[in-house]
């Protein structure tokens, strides 16, 4: 059942009515969002309505907040009273957002939504998670991304792995960019993963099985630090659970030479490109498929036979 949108609203302040509702404009240049670049979705300030996300963030260098797609049937289009310009509104309350643009060949859209920031409210990545559900999230990198969103999306648990860059800007959070090994990104992937049914702990395990945490910037002939080995850690209970595994594995010396898998705080996450996705899946029959990845898969499956999905 839907709930009138009237209980969503939020009371506004004076600057906020003013664009919201009286169609005013912010300053240039004076937004929390013009520069802004974590991962996430951005929401309608007055109701609350996912409007965009922040992939299809960029910067116009116009002012304002820049976007060149909304999210599907989040944003509605007006002509402006002037006939000269067409004014976006909040679909669900109609809250004025800004202009939008197209024609100016600024990105491979080639549109572009010119979004005041007072008319928005960011939610990050890890608050748009289910809580509720007790869904985690875990970022791990370990070589190329095809690989490891091949091994952990076979786990039980696991509810969805994307392919993404951690470590960097959102500047340069592209395939192209990263590929060059000079944007502080690493090749990652992101894991929402149920607890009760796999635990960090077991999802570690899986991780050192998937590459080799012992080689510095490279996995077999994938060189550079995109490759490097890091754990991403989302919280204190991860660092612990991370620092105190590879203090045993040390110990125990599981591996003839030193592990050098880093682990780091959380600063965002960037999906990949759609391309990536699912690779493995959908080109499993490739060469490196079949020679990289393939065997990756079939070690993981013969270790964890009892934690796969059926």
């Amino acid at each position: 059942m839907r709930l009138d949108r009237d209980v969503y609203m939020r009371k506004l302040t004076e600057l906020e009515k003013h664009v919201i509702e009286q169609k005013g404009t912010e300053r240039p240049f004076s937004g929390e969002y013009y520069q802004h670049d974590a991962p996430g979705v951005y929401c309608c300030k007055k109701c609350d309505a996912p409007l965009y996300r922040s992939e299809s963030k960029f910067n116009a260098h116009c002012g304002w907040p820049a976007f060149d797609d909304e999210i599907e049937g989040a944003v509605k289009r007006n002509i402006d009273a002037d006939g000269m310009r067409v004014e976006i509104v909040c679909a669900q309350c109609d809250a004025h957002l800004g202009h939008v643009f197209e024609g100016e060949m600024l990105t491979a859209k080639n549109i572009r939504h010119c979004v005041n920031s007072v008319s928005m409210a960011f939610k990050s990545a890890d608050e748009l998670i289910d809580k509720s559900s007790g869904t985690e999230l875990a970022t791990f990198g370990g070589g190329c991304f095809w690989c490891i969103e091949a091994v952990f999306s076979a786990i039980k648990g696991v509810s969805k792995v994307t392919s993404g860059y951690a470590g960097g800007t959102a500047d340069d959070a592209n395939y192209k960019a990263v590929c060059s090994g000079q944007t502080g990104h690493a090749e990652v992937v992101q894991i929402e993963f149920d607890p009760k049914e796999v635990s960090f702990e077991r999802l570690l395990e899986v991780f050192w099985q998937s590459h080799d945490p012992t080689s510095l910037n490279r996995q077999g002939n994938d060189v550079g630090p995109q490759y490097r080995s890091v754990i991403f850690i989302h919280d204190e209970s991860q660092a612990q659970v991370a620092n105190n595994m590879i203090e045993d594995l040390t110990r125990v010396a599981a591996w003839p030479n030193p592990i050098v898998t880093q682990v780091v705080a959380y600063n965002g996450f960037f999906a990949a490109e759609n391309y990536h996705n699912d690779y493995f899946e959908l080109n499993g029959e490739q060469p490196y498929c079949q020679m990289v990845i393939k065997p990756k898969v079939d070690k993981v499956k013969a270790l964890f036979a009892d934690r796969l999905k059926k």
